[in-house]
């Protein structure tokens, strides 16, 4: 799909359908109304007639409108004008590709940008068009012998309604909701994918590939090279399984060297059974979304590549299966971390834990200016947000606030939960220095008080996306978060360095 930003009128426009917006109770948006007026009043009268009422979400195709240029009129409900936020607008937005994708249109021209939406300007409604738009056509049909159902139509889409002076800015939102459509894409695609397609050796090929392709710089380690390091907690969960672990690592210099880098560590657990630990059968194929912080940290970089941002960004992935078998970990093993402490593994269910604090130990010897670790850690994290909302936890609250900001700006959402040192106490161990886990009792946050000990040399946060990386039932897929919250930190971060 093919987009452009014009200030042109909607009544101009030679189009197979021009979209414009009707609010609650059928008042029309400025466009609309140039349009009502060429027609003599036509799209005025279709309202009064009971047609539409504007309710947020609903959509109405008018053919042969009166006098005007376009094949197809598309009347789209925003709901009530004073009430129009986020949501309100991303329901129009997505009502109205279900409908252009609908009819035959393979071109169309949307007059939706000059719509006021609360505490957001035009570029930011650009760019989360153009993300829906994209979302609104992906497709995973790879795995299939045959595609399902037709491809849709629609192929160039038109902004409308910019104003000169707003040109520049809105292009480049145009081309920041394209690179983190692109990036997003790319997590769905591994995400979707069967497991036993990608695994950890699958992974770090994307990872060499996406670094011969772009220039960057890609290193893996193998089994052995982990063992030189003392990674024992990633090795104690790759144990029981036939896939060797990998750790990646993907660096993207936009800027000197010179200048200390922000790290991503993702959770890459390719397929989790919960080792002896074993989980339920049910919904266990969804296990397969264990490695979706792995791929937020892909496409992440992915986004800030085809953006050239200019920023430092490390990329670091602990990938590995975790499998029963007759060499797993057993509960109650004792095994000794990168970093010297020791954990008694009380379940090996929480195994995400395990494999990052290798990885955040390794993120030292970058000497980075921020940590940040993504994981579909805990379903603990689900039951306090639902599937709106990512944890967010830090040890910095400068660091949280920014990501905060990130999260509503790219319409991506986080909230905060406490990093108290009284969480502290539940993990402790008789045994060892640590046990990785500590009760059911705020699990999200007793997970994240454990990778908080790995992280004392650094400022660091943490994105438990267990609720927001994946859909269940008929939806059932990979939902490309938390790309736009990341990418847009890291926008914020090159405003910063280059206002």
């Amino acid at each position: 799909m093919k987009f452009s930003i014009k200030s042109g009128n909607p009544e101009k426009q030679h189009s197979a359908c021009v979209v414009v917006g009707v609010f609650e109770s059928r008042k029309l948006t400025e466009a609309a109304q140039a349009m009502d007026k060429v027609a003599n009043g036509y799209i005025s009268g279709i309202l009064r007639s009971g047609d539409m009422e504007g309710k947020a979400g609903s959509a109405l195709v008018l053919h042969n409108v009166p006098d005007t240029l376009c094949e197809r009129v598309l009347l789209v409900g925003l709901g009530k004008e004073q009430e129009l936020g986020d949501k309100g607008y991303f329901d129009a937005v997505r009502a109205t590709f279900k409908a252009l994708h609908e009819t035959g249109a393979g071109d169309a021209a949307l007059f939706l940008t000059e719509v006021p939406v609360k505490r957001h300007d035009t570029a930011w409604k650009v760019s989360q068009l153009v993300i829906m738009a994209a979302e609104s056509i992906y497709r995973f049909d790879r795995l299939k012998s045959k595609a399902e159902g037709t491809k849709p139509h629609l192929r160039k889409v038109m902004l409308g309604a910019i104003s000169r002076t707003e040109l520049a800015a809105t292009e480049e939102a145009l081309q920041q909701g394209l690179a983190i459509a692109e990036g997003m894409n790319l997590v769905k695609d591994l995400g979707n994918l069967a497991p036993n397609i990608c695994t950890p050796a699958y992974l770090a090929e994307q990872a060499v590939a996406m670094a011969r392709a772009h220039k960057l710089k890609a290193t893996i380690l193998g089994q052995k090279d982990m063992e030189k390091l003392g990674m024992g907690s990633l090795l104690a969960v790759a144990r029981g399984s036939r896939q060797p672990a990998q750790l990646i690592a993907l660096e993207y210099w936009g800027r000197a060297k010179k200048e200390k880098p922000i790290v991503l560590v993702g959770k890459g657990v390719t397929f989790d059974t919960g080792g002896i630990s074993l989980k339920p059968a049910a919904e266990m194929d969804e296990m397969k979304y264990d490695m979706c912080g792995a791929a937020s940290v892909l496409g992440t970089i992915a986004a800030i590549v085809r953006m050239r941002l200019p920023v430092n960004v490390v990329g670091i992935i602990p990938t590995t299966e975790n499998m029963p078998g007759g060499n797993a970990t057993k509960p109650g093993d004792v095994v000794t971390s990168m970093s010297g402490q020791t954990i008694e593994i009380l379940n090996t269910d929480a195994e995400g834990r395990l494999i990052l604090c290798d990885a955040l130990t390794y993120a030292e010897r970058y000497e980075p200016e921020t940590v940040i670790d993504i994981a579909t850690l805990t379903g603990a994290c689900v039951i306090a947000l639902g599937h709106v909302a990512s944890g967010l936890l830090s040890n910095d609250d400068e660091l949280a606030e920014e990501l905060l900001y990130a999260s509503r700006q790219a319409a991506d959402r986080a909230w905060r939960l406490p990093l108290w040192d009284d969480y502290q106490e539940q993990l402790k161990s008789n045994f060892a220095d640590m046990a990785n886990i500590g009760g059911r009792a705020g699990g999200t946050i007793t997970a994240a008080c454990f990778l908080s000990r790995f992280t004392k040399k650094y400022r660091w946060a943490h994105l438990d996306i267990a609720g927001t990386a994946w859909k269940s039932g008929k939806e059932k897929g990979a939902t490309g978060r938390p790309v736009p919250l990341l990418t847009q930190f890291l926008i914020g971060r090159a405003l910063k360095k280059n206002p």
